[in-house]
């Protein structure tokens, strides 16, 4: 039985995001990348800048490609705060995914020591933050034009979770949760902060890697969604 496997993008990024997974995933999945408008596909569409109107893009791309199939939710980084507020918008319209999976995030609620708005930074510290946090290729740091395209829609994306950074307080999911963390991330200790957002199964993994750890260990990630797709299966 094939099962939706809907991905939410780290800020930044496009449905391009998630490539390096297709080839790892079997057959029985439809790979279903979302995309925030700004950027990719919809690129002539308007940046959004506020969380509650992402959530909604992402609830209605969800709503509109479903079909009678049991689905999953991924989301790295960014994409894993919206996941938790997507998953809990889903549950009351009646249709719960079988799991949420989150990673490179330890979930709303904990900061980081230094709570700078990176959205408002100018941008030889902006690029520094961006060259920290890996995932974004020199070439684009380096290359003014380059940069000059991207840093609107990683801005944006940014001005999303930090103008509102704990609009998820109170959110508890009937939805089973699994994390993952590199464990070079300076939150990646903070881990289980996500077993208070369910009253579900959680589960837990830390990896080596920084936050972009996903692309070193992908047959990994694609164990826990096959994980959860053999329980599809089963049902």
């Amino acid at each position: 039985m094939k099962y939706q496997l809907f991905l939410l993008h780290f800020a930044g990024g496009s449905i391009y995001s998630f490539d390096f997974l297709k080839k790892y995933l079997r057959s029985n999945v439809e790979f279903i990348p979302l995309e925030l408008p700004g950027r990719g596909k919809r690129f002539s569409e308007r940046l959004l800048k506020n969380k509650k109107e992402v959530i909604e893009d992402y609830v209605t791309q969800i709503k509109t490609l479903r079909n009678d199939k049991p689905y999953l939710i991924f989301g790295h980084s960014m994409g894993a705060t919206l996941g938790l507020s997507v998953a809990e918008k889903m549950e009351k319209n009646g249709d719960l995914p079988e799991a949420l999976i989150v990673s490179g995030n330890p979930g709303p609620g904990i900061e980081k020591e230094d709570n700078t708005k990176r959205y408002l930074l100018e941008d030889n510290d902006f690029k520094i933050v961006l060259k920290d946090l890996g995932g974004i290729p020199d070439e684009v740091l380096e290359n003014d034009e380059l940069y000059e395209f991207f840093s609107p829609i990683i801005r944006a994306d940014f001005e999303v979770l930090e103008n509102d950074n704990f609009s998820e307080e109170g959110i508890v999911i009937n939805t089973p949760l699994y994390a993952m963390m590199g464990d070079l991330e300076e939150t990646s200790d903070k881990i289980e902060n996500w077993k208070n957002f369910t009253n579900n199964d959680f589960q837990f993994r830390i990896l080596k890697g920084n936050h972009f750890f996903i692309n070193e260990h992908t047959q990994e990630l694609v164990k826990v969604i096959e994980n959860y797709s053999v329980n599809l299966i089963v049902k």
